[in-house]
């Protein structure tokens, strides 16, 4: 199968679906490309802070999702030996934390927002396999496979890199990358909220290490639990039982619920934690966007945000060039306007983690 159009994207998460949808609403031909068969299966972050809630709310997209499907957190409370010892509130009587959309929610509606629009198409269950052209004449398209096994040939202008902390687009346009280490590693959980449970996020220290427990739309809680970098291997052949005891110690109202969902190592999911920089973000016909170009830790939830922000600054940029070849040039516009401020975010990440247990000396309330 041959196709063409003017922007091809790859990465159907929240950042690309997004950045295909703003422009499909304007007329431009867009292809988006997405590895998984089903919206949503990859784990990303679900949170929106100020940021990413003021790109929604600009394109109107929380009127496209369910309110059951959309939850405020009330505050942020710090936890230590079964207290709460600090509280954290939004700074207005009717502003909030962060707010959690599934993001199989999310993506959802997007893509029915975007299937409207006669210029959009998109390719699901499809992997990226090579670039056509190169950075000094610039890249023309891109060759795929989808879950048959069938081959497709993408002509663009542009290709647009939004696929993730691993992109295969960045790794196949050879773009040199950093990789920065923050000494820790996470295991995510999910299991239902307990009746009565509040929509907060709870930060806790337990045993010295550090537990995050985030209120999820549809009833359920996100556990997020730090774990010594590269310990993996270690761990999942020690006893599962004292480690899964030392959540229930800490909060023993999420004794049941915690025994119903996490029975085994096999019900956590572990992620690897790094923070990363790509040296450049555009190439002729080439741009990256969210973790392929700037990959943030969990801390803060600012890597779905800024991913987003990029997608909405890249789309008014595209929008305004409208030309059927994008330089580099061209293109480091874009970098260049948000290069800063996700640098500031990633430095932000550091001071967050590095400063953490401060928080458990300040017996006191704050607004932010």
């Amino acid at each position: 199968m041959k196709l063409e159009c003017e922007v091809c994207v790859v990465g159907g998460g929240p950042a690309g679906t997004l950045l295909s949808c703003l422009l499909a609403a304007q007329g431009v031909s867009t292809i988006l490309i997405e590895r998984q068969s089903i919206a949503g299966k990859a784990f990303r972050g679900e949170i929106l802070n100020d940021e990413g809630q003021e790109v929604i709310q600009k394109h109107k997209l929380l009127e496209q999702i369910h309110k059951d499907y959309v939850l405020a957190s009330t505050r942020i409370e710090y936890w230590e030996h079964q207290q709460q010892v600090k509280t954290v509130k939004p700074a207005s009587v009717d502003g909030n934390v962060g707010v959690h959309i599934p993001q199989p929610r999310f993506l959802e509606a997007l893509l029915k927002q975007a299937s409207t629009y006669e210029s959009f198409r998109y390719l699901a269950g499809t992997t990226v396999t090579t670039l056509e052209g190169n950075s000094e004449q610039g890249y023309t398209g891109l060759a795929a496979r989808d879950k048959n096994g069938h081959e497709i040939t993408i002509d663009s202008s542009l290709i647009v890199g939004a696929d993730g902390r691993y992109s295969t687009v960045r790794k196949l346009a050879q773009m040199p990358v950093t990789n920065i280490r923050h000494g820790y590693d996470l295991l995510w959980a999910k299991i239902t909220a307990p009746a009565g449970w509040e929509p907060v996020t709870r930060l806790a220290r337990v045993n010295g290490g550090q537990l995050a427990l985030f209120s999820q739309a549809e009833g359920y809680i996100q556990i997020g639990w730090n774990v010594e970098e590269g310990s993996f291997p270690t761990l999942f052949k020690q006893s599962f039982e004292p480690f899964i005891q030392r959540l229930t110690e800490a909060f023993p109202d999420l004794k049941h619920s915690v025994h119903d969902h996490i029975r085994s190592w096999k019900d956590f999911v572990p992620l690897d934690i790094f923070s990363s920089r790509s040296d450049t973000w555009a190439q002729n016909g080439l741009v990256l966007i969210g973790d392929a170009a700037h990959t943030m830790t969990p801390t803060g939830a600012f890597g779905l945000n800024a991913a987003l922000k990029d997608a909405d600054v890249l789309a008014s940029e595209l929008l305004r060039l409208r030309q059927k070849s994008y330089t580099a040039g061209d293109l480091k516009a874009f970098e260049d306007g948000r290069r800063q401020a996700v640098t500031e975010l990633q430095e932000r990440q550091l001071t967050m983690e590095s400063t953490f247990h401060e928080h458990f000396l300040q017996a006191d309330n704050q607004r932010i």
